[in-house]
Parts: structure tokens; C-alpha cells; sequence
């Protein structure tokens, strides 16, 4: 083994080493974004084998010294984590900093920025909502602007996360934009100071003066208290309080395992809402409802389908399997996992699996999914917009999306439980 071979591999082990070492004495404290508690103290491990270190050593040398383009050692030791942690399972990976970032203000429900969501246009990016409160309001930006600038640089439309990271920023700091909008010959150009914004993960609707529409997108840390704000907010609305809800959990792709615990219990007023188990103490739980519902008993339907995974299917399976709503829609995403958020050194950290959960029935739904009482054919439709700045007391939104109409005639015309393994087939939206 040459010289090099020998400080690398000299190096591996003194890393490994230490971060066994590191481990043995540390309990993780962090609470992870995405389960339910922290790890409890790791059990000591066996020393990596000795031939293992040598092959990894000799293969770092090889690339080093003989791949066509130079690559630092820093670079292929990252990359060396991020293939052995994602070789685990498709859920498991290594955050690099402003991934963790990203992920952080994903979970948190609130970054620094100027309020808009945005999609890849046509020279730019456009601008396909625009938050109530937000510094683009205050600024004039409005929804079907395309952003072509920011901070006299060009927008690439197909590098949306790059001018997303552009956007954010300190808050209180300001940022330049140049604005294409439809009807105006020339570029408008903005100036916005950045601030808190709240992401919105809750939006809500009265369908008729009977029945309220709930929309869930993702499940952040402060979804439980906005589903509980926009309840109620739809109970003073009308004479009486809702009779049924319509939740709408299509696409939602998950998020913060508490949030969807917390929304089960909020509908719940006794049962299990999800159990797991784990190597890890604390790996391994079993999640009760406690007594008060606060739609006071309300008839609940769901809508669901391939897009709604992991604690979108918490929550289905927990309202399900304690009937206490009916599914309606397609075969849940199949996400029965639970992933825990280690931070590690200089802003990074780790994302790996450490918990199977299962339904209040003791099923795993785990590349399986939920299927819904009520399966829908025909090709698949994304959720319509919604009438979010309307002053009408009822939307016009179960007339312009089928499934939120069939969802309507299940609570209005039949309350009571549908039979599982009836399918229909909806029209396609005009």
C-alpha cells in the first residue's frame, strides 16, 4: 500500500474512531422534524472490519489520482456519506447545509422571503400565488407576474430552486426584482424588503351552508393550529356549524409526523392513531387520541390518492380504521416509514430511517398504501383552485372539481359508511 494509501486510510480510521466514540457518549436531544421523539442512547458498535477501511482507502486513492477530472478529497468524502447513507432505502440521506436548511424551513412553516410561489415560465419564472400579508403584496406583485430579474441578474426558468434561494434572505434585507406582466408594454421593476413569511399549509371553504371544505397541503409545524383556526373560523361563518367536512389530502406529501397526530386527535375522541417500532427506545411508540372532537361529531370524508403519502396516510388510516371518515379517491403513496433528523457538524446533517409505523388495525402500509372505500377510475385530475379570495358565503368548487362533488354527495346524501370496493368513474372538468 503506498504512502498516500496509508495516510488516508490512517485518517478513515482516526475519523471512525472518533465518531464512534462521539456516539457512544451522546444522546440525541434534537427532536426530528419528522417523527415523534429523539433517539435514545446509540448501543456501542463493532470496530468497521479492517479489510473494509484498506478497500475504501484504496479506492478513494484510485479515484483520486485517476479519475479524469480532479476532485477533491473534501468532495469524494461527501459523496462517500451520501452513497452509503442513501444506499439504506429511498427515504434515508445526507443533508448537506443548505439542504438542512431547506428542509428546516420546510418543516417549520415560516422562512424569510417576500411571499410568493412560484413556477418555471416562459423567460422567468411566474408567479402562481401570492400570500395574503406578504411583502409582494405591500409591493404591487401580483399573481401571473414573471420574475425575469433579481438583483440585476437573469432568472434561468429551469433552475427554479436557485431563484427560490435567491429570494430568501435575511430578514429586513431588500431585494430587487424586474417583472413582466400581462397588458404592460414595458418591465416593471420592484423593490421589496424581505420579511417573515408564514407558509399556509391549511385552506378552507364553506361548500354549502351545511358542509365545509378543508385542504391540507403538507404538514408543517403549525398545521394542527390553522386546521383548528379554519374550523373555527367555518363554524362562525354560517347560522349553525357544519354538518360534514370535505378534507382534501390529494398530493400532500407528508411532513411533520406530530402535525398529522395532532390533526387525528383534534377528529378523535378515543383510539389509536399510530403505533412504530424501532431498535431505538424511542423508536418505538404507540399514539392515543384523548377525548374532544372539535367538529363535534361532524360527518368526515376524504379525498386521497397516489400523491398522498406519509403523514397524509397517518391521518387517513387513523380516521379510517376508528370510523370515523370514509376515503374517497386512489391508492394511497405506500410511505410507512418514519425518518429521524440527526444534526451533525457544520450545519449538516443526517436523515435515516428509524421506525416502521402501522395503523390503528396493525396493518403496514409500506409500498402498499391505503385503498379508499369509495376507488375512483378514469384518469387521474390535480385538486382545482380554490376560491380563496371570494367574499361568497359557499364556493363554486365542488361545481368545477368532480371529486370534491362526489366527497359533497357522500356527506349530504349518505352519511353513513360506504361500502369498501365501490369504484366510480367521474366526468372529466370542463
Amino acid at each position: 500500500m503506498g504512502n498516500r494509501a496509508r495516510l488516508i486510510l490512517a485518517m478513515l480510521l482516526g475519523v471512525l474512531l472518533g465518531l464512534s466514540l462521539s456516539l457512544a457518549d451522546r444522546v440525541l436531544a434534537e427532536r426530528d422534524p419528522l417523527s415523534t421523539a429523539s433517539l435514545s442512547r446509540p448501543a456501542p458498535s463493532a470496530a468497521l472490519p479492517w479489510s473494509d477501511a484498506r478497500l475504501l482507502a484504496e479506492v478513494l486513492q484510485r479515484v483520486r489520482d485517476n479519475y479524469v477530472d480532479a476532485v477533491s478529497d473534501h468532495k469524494l468524502m461527501q459523496n462517500a456519506i451520501r452513497g452509503m447513507v442513501e444506499a439504506l432505502d429511498d427515504h434515508s440521506t445526507f443533508l448537506a447545509p443548505d439542504e438542512f436548511e431547506d428542509m428546516k424551513v420546510s418543516t417549520s412553516g415560516s422562512y424569510a422571503g417576500i411571499g410568493v410561489e412560484v413556477a418555471p415560465g416562459k423567460d422567468g419564472i411566474r408567479i402562481v400565488r401570492r400570500i395574503p400579508n406578504s411583502p409582494a403584496e405591500r409591493a404591487g406583485i401580483e399573481t401571473g407576474d414573471i420574475i425575469v430579474k433579481i438583483d440585476e441578474l437573469a432568472v434561468d426558468p429551469s433552475d427554479l430552486d436557485a431563484a427560490i434561494a435567491r429570494m430568501r434572505g435575511r430578514d429586513g434585507s431588500a431585494i430587487h426584482l424586474v417583472i413582466r406582466r400581462a397588458g404592460s408594454a414595458a418591465l416593471l421593476e420592484f423593490t421589496v424588503e424581505r420579511a417573515q413569511v408564514q407558509l399556509q399549509s391549511v385552506a378552507a371553504e364553506m361548500l354549502t351552508p351545511d358542509y365545509g371544505y378543508l385542504r391540507i397541503t403538507s404538514f408543517t409545524d403549525t398545521t394542527a393550529s390553522e386546521l383548528e383556526h379554519a374550523v373555527e373560523r367555518l363554524e362562525r361563518s354560517g347560522a349553525a356549524k357544519p354538518k360534514g367536512y370535505v378534507i382534501d389530502l390529494r398530493n400532500n406529501p407528508g411532513g411533520v409526523l406530530d402535525a398529522a397526530v395532532q390533526i387525528a386527535d383534534d377528529f378523535l375522541d378515543h383510539g389509536t392513531i399510530v403505533s412504530a417500532e424501532g431498535r431505538a427506545h424511542d423508536a418505538q411508540f404507540r399514539m392515543q387520541a384523548k377525548p374532544g372532537d372539535i367538529t363535534h361529531g361532524a360527518v368526515l370524508v376524504l379525498l386521497v390518492n397516489g400523491g398522498s403519502a406519509s403523514a397524509a396516510e397517518i391521518l387517513a388510516a387513523a380516521l379510517h380504521d376508528n370510523h370515523r371518515a370514509t376515503l374517497i379517491g386512489r391508492r394511497t403513496y405506500g410511505k410507512g416509514s418514519v425518518q429521524t433528523i440527526m444534526p451533525l457538524s457544520d450545519g449538516q446533517a443526517l436523515k435515516i430511517t428509524t421506525s416502521r409505523y402501522f395503523t390503528p388495525s396493525g396493518a403496514s402500509i409500506n409500498g402498499v398504501g391505503i385503498v379508499p372505500d369509495t376507488v375512483l377510475d378514469g384518469p387521474e385530475q390535480p385538486p382545482a383552485e380554490m376560491d380563496l379570495a371570494q367574499d361568497a358565503a359557499v364556493s363554486t368548487l365542488s361545481r368545477r372539481d368532480p371529486q370534491v362533488m362526489l366527497a359533497l354527495q357522500s356527506l349530504s346524501g349518505h352519511p353513513g359508511q360506504i361500502a369498501r370496493g365501490v369504484s366510480a368513474t367521474l366526468p372529466l372538468a370542463q
